[in-house]
């Protein structure tokens, strides 16, 4: 049985301390791929495996959103952008100097 105290009358309602689980670290590979499932069929591009802190990684994808012009996000430590633009991104980081690799999706 666990012992999870959730109140106590000397500090009212007590909060579970949840870790956020460190974001996995890139291999030095960008892999980008073309996700369609749970959205309704609507594709995206994602783009993984960057090794960037959140404040680059929202740097880059504003970058990418204004290259490929369309919409975007950070989600979990990966890049999603509207529509099918893996050719467009994989050409753009390698401008960046990373080493990318396209996979279906």
């Amino acid at each position: 049985m666990m012992n999870n105290i959730v109140y106590s009358t000397e500090f009212g309602r007590i909060k579970a301390t949840e870790d956020k689980p460190p974001r996995p670290k890139g291999d030095g590979i960008v892999r980008i791929q073309k996700q369609t499932s749970g959205r309704k069929g609507a594709g995206v591009s994602v783009v993984t495996g960057l090794d960037l802190s959140d404040d680059e990684l929202k740097k880059l994808a504003m970058e990418l959103k204004k290259r490929c012009g369309c919409g975007g996000a950070v989600k979990n430590g990966s890049i999603e952008i509207q529509g099918d633009k893996r050719d467009l991104l994989k050409q753009f980081l390698e401008q960046k100097g990373f080493t990318v690799k396209l996979s279906g999706g």
